[in-house]
């Protein structure tokens, strides 16, 4: 610890940093309470990991002190730039396509978890709450929400072109899908709309 100057008493200060709260944000709601519980401990703010992952518009949300009920269309666009920004870093090549899409697959495996705020019965979800099943208020918020890993295929396939023949994807974590390790499918080379087992 630092000493301070203490005045005439000679006594030691306290010691002066910044505390960063750390997990399970997934709201500006989230973030708030974990900063006010915590306030008297000097927590600073908060880490947002997982969070950013399914809802990566999260920051807004805690800037603006607001539930942001983005459509799917928004949602689309964030990933359109993500491709974009991929296909820039790793090139435009077969091996740059491929690592875009391996990338933008495993992220498709965390956004499916988002439940879109204009069809919750109560905003405040947690993020360890499992998403339940649900049909979209359009095709693509239905496609968005899909567990499947062919699904995410198929999103991917919207932005960066068809995948090779045999093309598989199996996600690197557990928190993906909440299926069986075997639950991973094949999507041919249309994006998925013929799967093998």
């Amino acid at each position: 610890a630092r000493r301070g100057g203490g005045g005439n008493s000679g006594t030691p200060s306290a010691p002066s940093f910044s505390v960063i709260g750390n997990g399970d944000v997934y709201s500006w709601h989230d973030y708030n309470a974990h900063c006010d519980e915590a306030g008297g401990a000097g927590v600073a703010t908060c880490m947002i990991a997982r969070g950013a992952l399914i809802k990566p518009w999260i920051f807004t949300e805690i800037k603006e002190q607001r539930d942001w009920d983005i459509s799917s269309g928004e949602r689309l666009d964030i990933l359109k730039q993500f491709a974009s920004f991929g296909l820039e870093h790793w090139g435009s090549d077969a091996r740059g396509v491929a690592n875009t899409r391996r990338f933008l697959l495993e992220w498709l495996s965390f956004l499916h978890r988002y439940i879109p705020v204009g069809l919750l019965e109560r905003t405040w979800v947690g993020i360890h709450e499992r998403p339940p099943t649900y049909v979209g208020r359009n095709d693509l918020e239905t496609l968005f929400a899909s567990t499947q890993a062919s699904d995410w295929v198929k999103i991917t396939t919207m932005l960066l072109g068809p995948t090779e023949k045999d093309f598989v994807f199996r996600a690197k974590h557990k928190s993906n899908a909440y299926a069986t390790e075997g639950a991973a499918e094949k999507a041919d080379l249309y994006g998925g709309d013929n799967m093998q087992g």
